[in-house]
């Protein structure tokens, strides 16, 4: 059936931001005295939210839920103003949601990534692009995989969900689609590895913004 809302990943997906969020969570450590990681480990401590990124990064032994609220009050002033330092859009994400927005498709985001930052980052970024939503991780709302944040995004945009397609980097986007009956497409330049996109059953891989497109509008 022909598409009529694409719903789309943040992080790993329409912007690779993983030398702002190594940057910010190092400056953090180091404040908080625990040691740092190089920017080359950080693909795999996010995708489930900034307290699951504190938590992954502290040593074994120190993670507290104290060690954690001490990461994120240093983290947060840090990143909220330099969020934008070194990120920057995929190779043609902004001509795809170009090219999307052109043909009528309805978008929206759906990050793990808390909404401030979220909200920041894609008016920064896709300034011209018309989204029917934009969540992020917010207070009392489930994150990603569980299916809360898709199906709030579907009652603002009422389209039956064989009209939808949920385009993420992670096994987490894998199973968030899988969780609410949705099809998916698994970008392969994002964060985690091909494999583990593989384990959680995507209906499409896709190599290259130009694939979205045309899986899109096929």
């Amino acid at each position: 059936m022909t598409k009529r809302l694409a719903i789309f990943d943040l992080d790993g997906t329409l912007l690779n931001t993983i030398a702002d969020l190594a940057t910010g969570t190092n400056q953090a450590l180091e404040k908080c005295g625990f040691p740092t990681h190089p920017i080359e480990a950080y693909p795999m401590f996010v995708g489930n939210g900034i307290n699951k990124l504190f938590e992954r990064v502290l040593p074994t032994e120190a993670r507290t839920e104290e060690n954690v609220s001490h990461i994120r009050a240093y983290f947060l002033p840090y990143y909220d103003e330099h969020n934008a330092d070194l990120s920057s859009p995929y190779p043609g994400i902004p001509e795809l949601l170009e090219h999307l927005q052109d043909r009528g498709i309805r978008m929206a985001v759906a990050s793990n990534k808390y909404q401030r930052a979220t909200e920041k980052l894609i008016r920064h970024y896709f300034p011209t692009i018309r989204f029917e939503a934009i969540f992020g991780q917010r207070e009392g709302i489930p994150i990603k995989p569980h299916p809360q944040v898709v199906e709030e995004i579907l009652t603002l945009v009422p389209v039956c969900k064989e009209e939808v397609i949920y385009i993420g980097d992670s096994g987490v986007d894998m199973q968030t689609a899988l969780n609410t009956g949705v099809e998916s497409i698994g970008v392969t330049w994002g964060f985690r590895p091909r494999e583990e996109l593989l384990q959680y059953k995507p209906t499409y891989l896709a190599n290259t913004a130009i694939e979205v497109e045309n899986i899109i509008l096929q």
